[in-house]
């Protein structure tokens, strides 16, 4: 084991205390903004924030709340870690969202008289693998033909919401929608089996936020306490490196992006399982359906520095700015391009950071790396890389 002298420690130290203080920037930059906004409507900044804070924290309702709408954030942002994690990038949440979401809705429809304790994981685990799939294409195009995996994952964002359009007009429309000859582009009630549990009868909070906090539990033991999460991080480290290794840079690529939609499918999965209406139904768009968690989810891994564990607090306070919002609009008496441009300008302010940390990042490595290569005389040839070049586990 290798220790690390005074001259590494300085900047590495920098550099983590940088990553601690991109989130707390990015929301105290876009407040700063969105209070000069809303003065210059008239409104009073002070009393617009409190009633966003309360809107999202200030009651148990409001908590519940939160906590529904973080829980696709979270899983969406734990894919997105594991996919950025090995160096590639995945903007095709939101498609693997709708992808895993029209698999559960299959499955479910075919479980009318299955029992719950079977139904129910079949079903989610129908959500994981349209995920997976979703997923798994865009990584073997990119592995094995060079396609650019962010091409790629959008133009597959598209094929998920056309595919749920003709489906939830033609094969999945629900009976009684014809009979009536209304229409609507959804399918019919879910089997109950098929329910995520209530924590309280009547209640709206279910099971999904808990399984979304043990996925991402288990996503960090993955990536830093298994063979295949340390080959994916080292993938991500440096390619040529894992390739000197031994390992396969083509597989590894193919299956962060696999785990990565699968992440997302599950989110699209809980969704409608989770839904009050418990079946699924669309405007004719992914956001109609996600509410966005498919982009937000990025956001969300980058504040919680792609890492599993701290995407958690990370998608809660993400989720209360999403529901607190509603709250400030109605306080504040502000348009909804007001409140929609304060999410905006916290997306903007996490990139913009997260982008200077990481150049930041990339200027004391270079010091580290040089001064390592002026105080040692040891043979110049590619080493494989340690589990100690990652320090964020």
């Amino acid at each position: 084991m290798t220790s690390r002298g005074p001259s590494e420690a300085g900047p590495r130290l920098r550099i983590q205390l940088l990553s601690y203080s991109v989130p707390a920037l990015a929301v105290l930059g876009a407040f700063a903004i969105g209070a000069v906004m809303l003065a210059m409507l008239g409104a009073n900044p002070f009393t617009g924030f409190w009633a966003m804070a309360k809107g999202a924290f200030g009651s148990g309702g409001a908590l519940v709340e939160t906590a529904l709408k973080s829980t696709p954030l979270l899983l969406v942002g734990v894919g997105i870690t594991i996919a950025f994690r090995a160096n590639v990038i995945n903007i095709g949440g939101e498609g693997q969202m709708v992808s895993g979401a029209l698999a559960s809705t299959i499955v479910a429809l075919g479980m009318t008289d299955v029992p719950a304790g079977i139904a129910l994981p079949l079903a989610l685990g129908a959500g994981v693998v349209g995920g997976a799939i979703w997923g798994a294409i865009p990584g073997a195009l990119k592995a094995y033909f060079g396609v650019n995996e962010i091409l790629s994952t959008i133009m597959l964002n598209v094929v998920a919401v056309q595919a749920m359009n003709y489906l939830l007009r033609a094969p999945l429309i629900d009976p009684m929608e014809i009979e009536r000859g209304t229409r609507i582009p959804q399918t019919a009630r879910l089997p109950e089996s098929t329910d995520l549990p209530l924590f309280v009868e009547g209640g709206r909070l279910h099971i999904g936020p808990v399984i979304a906090v043990l996925v991402a539990v288990l996503v960090y033991v993955l990536l830093w306490r298994t063979t295949s999460g340390y080959r994916i991080r080292a993938v991500g480290l440096s390619a040529d490196a894992a390739r000197y290794a031994g390992m396969s840079v083509e597989r590894n690529v193919v299956w962060a992006l696999t785990l990565s939609g699968a992440m997302s499918g599950l989110a699209g999965s809980i969704l409608v399982l989770g839904s009050e209406g418990h079946r699924m139904v669309t405007d004719g768009s992914t956001i109609g359906f996600t509410g966005s968690a498919g982009f937000n989810g990025i956001v969300t891994a980058l504040f919680g520095g792609l890492h599993p564990l701290w995407t958690i607090p990370s998608s809660f306070l993400f989720g209360g700015l999403l529901v607190g919002a509603i709250a400030l609009q109605r306080a504040a008496q502000v348009p909804t391009a007001l409140v929609l441009a304060l999410n905006g300008l916290v997306v903007l302010f996490v990139v913009s950071l997260d982008r200077y940390r990481r150049q930041v990042r990339e200027r004391e490595d270079r010091r580290i790396s040089a001064i390592a290569t002026s105080s040692t005389e040891d043979d110049e040839s590619p080493k494989p890389l340690s589990r100690e070049d990652d320090d964020d586990g």
